[in-house]
């Protein structure tokens, strides 16, 4: 397939540092020699060609951009550790918008022409390409080598807090902390002596909108944030700024440098972008500098992470509305993910998801998603209650089945890596490290010697990542890619099991005519018995009626046939036997 021609973006978080790294040492706060990192030549068009026929249409190459980092290399020095979280640095703390990390170099004089190598063997593959792009915060120590006379703060005027031409907003001796200099809260970890020779006579505020002179460990103080012509001091109210057709010498001068940066990465190949923390920035901006990347390029993908509920958004709609009326694809649905995880680990219900559904563009028009680089691990013993990998089956059957929303995975994620121990700056949470020189050990049995065929997992690996290429099958069909959604546990209230570990709905594509009986169980050891009651509206959306008789095909497990009538759907419900736990059945009802 073309990748340029895909409907439902599938997009394969790969994150670089890790993917094809085949070191085992995972020494804590290890370095590069000792703990090792993936090159851009490890993902290989057998890694690629494997991505694309589980199912993935887009590769979402994380981490790419150059970032401050403990590592030093000839004429790019290491950055002090009092501004780096993690010997390796944070992927999201960006030293030059210009630049790739050269960590991820065979040559690292020829990093730039190696990640252009790589996106053509992406797109040989048949795969779209997603990079990062990160506009509320950049690393303390930014500066462009590549185009210094685009390096944030050049220029700036450091004697006020806000100005609409600066990039950066800039402290006084009134603000919390006590004046310059800059107090870090490293004072104490190894190597760090609390400051910053940069900010000694000036400061700048955190990436995470703290005012003072001395963040907190908890704020995001190894980077500062980014002016977009609003003061963020004075409320969410961003009306005053330019409009989507603003010509380029009416905006701000972030909205102008970034949309170099943009315009930069697409001329080097790039597909599309994930929009860090996309909530923060004004949506007048995004308008704009959306609407010039689509000049550029039509098909250009704009995916958000952001979250409604963060008290620093800069719009009073929610957030999703807001970014799709932006230019936004899809943006992050983070509620859905929060009850399918909290099913297991905070009382959730089964019956909760359906006061999470918001019925139209926004529930059609988001990117659905069970792990990230930000979430913990599913298969973690410390998380989803601690039941393994098998959880992810019932999840993903209906987080990604019940819209056409975009479908994200996280590398690691389809055989179960369990992000298990400390691997340093993060600690023991559950999540693979993205700070740290390290590895994923269970996914090192998939890459198996650069054979990427699974060699080293356990049958059970094996199976779980068979069976999420059959669901990634099975959603490009018309009944999920282009159907709707209707849901059934309101009829099936008489049932507490159905309510409280079963999940049932159906999707239906009119144009074809082709419709699913979705049905999963979430418990996590026990096998329910199953009769999923229709109503009349169920039937009517399925343009079926009680006298018809109805041919159910199980695609995704058992392959059972069943033979039920309409009637019986009202009364008694399609009786599909029983349920394993933590699995999932998909019906083509015919």
């Amino acid at each position: 397939m073309d990748a340029d021609n895909v409907k439902r973006p599938v997009i394969y978080q790969l994150f670089v540092r890790t993917f094809g790294n085949m070191k085992s040492s995972r020494i804590p706060n290890g370095t590069l020699e000792q703990n090792g990192c993936g090159k851009f030549h490890d993902i290989s068009s057998v890694a690629l060609t494997a991505i694309r026929e589980m199912g993935f249409n887009h590769v979402w190459l994380s981490g790419v951009i150059e970032q401050a980092s403990g590592t030093g290399y000839p004429n790019r020095p290491a950055d002090p550790p009092d501004i780096l979280k993690g010997r390796a640095g944070s992927p999201y703390a960006i030293r030059d918008y210009f630049d790739v990390c050269p960590d991820y170099a065979v040559e690292p004089n020829r990093r730039l022409e190696e990640f252009r190598e790589l996106i053509d063997q992406c797109h040989g593959a048949g795969l779209r390409v997603i990079m990062d792009f990160i506009p509320n915060h950049v690393a303390r120590s930014y500066g462009s080598d590549i185009r210094p006379d685009l390096s944030f703060g050049e220029g700036d005027n450091r004697e006020v807090f806000f100005d609409r031409d600066n990039h950066f907003f800039y402290l006084n001796e009134t603000h919390d902390g006590g004046g310059p200099p800059l107090k870090l809260p490293t004072l104490g970890m190894e190597g760090c002596s609390g400051s910053f020779e940069l900010e000694k006579y000036f400061g700048r505020v955190t990436g995470n909108n703290a005012v003072t002179w001395s963040p907190s460990i908890h704020d995001w103080y190894e980077t500062v944030k980014l002016n977009y012509g609003h003061d963020f001091t004075k409320g969410r109210d961003t009306s005053h700024l330019p409009k989507a057709d603003a010509p380029i010498n009416a905006v701000p001068k972030t909205w102008r440098t970034m949309d170099e940066i943009i315009a930069y990465w697409q001329a080097m190949g790039v597909d599309g972008f994930r929009a860090d923390m996309a909530h923060m920035i004004p949506m007048e901006f995004w308008a704009w500098v959306v609407r010039r990347a689509r000049k550029r390029n039509p098909k250009v993908y704009f995916g958000a992470e952001a979250y409604d509920s963060d008290p620093k958004k800069t719009t009073e709609q929610d957030v999703i509305d807001a970014l799709l009326n932006a230019g936004f694809d899809g943006a992050y649905e983070h509620p859905t993910y929060k009850i399918l995880q909290g099913i297991y680990e905070t009382g959730k219900w089964a019956n909760d998801l359906d006061g999470g559904i918001f019925l139209g563009r926004r529930f059609h028009q988001c990117i659905r998603y069970l792990e990230n680089h930000d979430e913990v691990r599913i298969a973690n013993p410390q998380h989803w209650g601690g039941h393994g990998m098998k959880v992810g089956k019932p999840a993903a059957a209906v987080m990604f089945g019940m819209s056409r929303a975009s479908i994200m995975f996280y590398n690691g994620q389809e055989i179960g890596e369990p992000a298990i121990g400390a691997e340093g700056f993060s600690g023991d949470d559950g999540r693979t490290s993205i700070f740290d020189y390290t590895a994923m050990p269970e996914f090192q049995k998939w890459v198996n010697g650069e054979k990427f065929d699974g060699g080293g997992l356990s049958r059970v690996q094996k199976q779980l990542r068979d069976w999420y290429a059959g669901l990634l099958l099975i959603l490009k069909e018309p009944a999920f890619e282009r159907g709707e959604f209707f849901g059934l546990n309101y009829a099936n209230q008489q049932n507490h099991e159905f309510g409280h570990w079963i999940y049932a709905f159906l999707r239906r594509d009119a144009e074809s005519g082709q419709a699913y009986l979705c049905v999963a169980n979430f418990h996590p050891d026990q096998d329910i018995p199953v009769k999923v009651r229709f109503s009349p509206e169920a039937l009517g959306f399925l343009g079926r009626s009680p006298s018809t008789d109805i041919f159910c095909r199980e695609r995704l497990a058992n392959h059972k046939e069943i033979k039920v009538s309409g009637d019986i759907l009202l009364s008694d419900g399609l009786d599909i036997g029983n349920l394993p736990s933590c699995e999932a059945h998909y019906y083509e009802l015919k």
